[in-house]
């Protein structure tokens, strides 16, 4: 049985979620500290609070359309609006009362969820370890962009760094650079 666990930087009010962008909008959103065009708001966004599933689905900031990291401190009330109101993006017949209630849940949900394998500094799967991403479109977007985000860094140096010193074989020092991921309470 894998545990689903959200593991992420946070403190009272707010937790940090990653995003990977090109430096369009990357730039662009770090500059002004929120999200500004080339942002577009009418598409799904995938927010992520574990840094290691970010590194993985960015390559470490290196796949194209992706070679940005963006280090995103969001509202705690936010995140907790989107888990309440958000829908698996694939029917389980064990939370579902049948695919038909869940297709209805996913046309009226604004957020989906899904968990993925989370991953170690190689980048590989971590046994029986699964990890958060939420999908946010329409009214979740907005809130996203216009109430809930606090801060935006980017983190693509960080990224890069930890990286080299993976490539390099001193774990202990990468470690070390990890962002101090803990259990978030749900």
């Amino acid at each position: 049985m894998s545990t689903r666990e959200i593991r992420a930087v946070y403190c009272a009010e707010t937790i940090t979620v990653y995003q990977a962008y090109g430096a369009g909008i990357a730039l662009a959103a770090a500059a002004a500290g929120r999200f500004v065009a080339p942002f577009e708001r009418d598409r799904m966004t995938w927010i992520k609070p574990s840094f290691l599933w970010m590194m993985y689905r960015s390559g470490w900031a290196t796949k194209p359309g992706q070679e940005h990291v963006l280090a995103v401190e969001i509202r705690r009330d936010g995140f907790e609006w989107a888990l309440g109101r958000a829908c698996l993006s694939h029917y389980d017949r064990d939370l579902h009362a049948s695919v038909a209630d869940w297709k209805r849940q996913l046309r009226e949900s604004p957020v989906r969820v899904q968990w993925d394998p989370e991953r170690d500094l190689h980048l590989s799967p971590v046994p029986g370890c699964r990890s958060l991403q939420l999908g946010l479109s329409g009214e979740a977007v907005r809130r996203y962009v216009d109430e809930w985000t606090v801060r935006i860094t980017d983190v693509t140096a960080l990224a890069h760094r930890i990286h080299e010193l993976v490539r390099a074989r001193d774990l202990d020092a990468a470690r070390a650079l990890l962002p101090p991921e803990r259990e978030y309470p749900h």
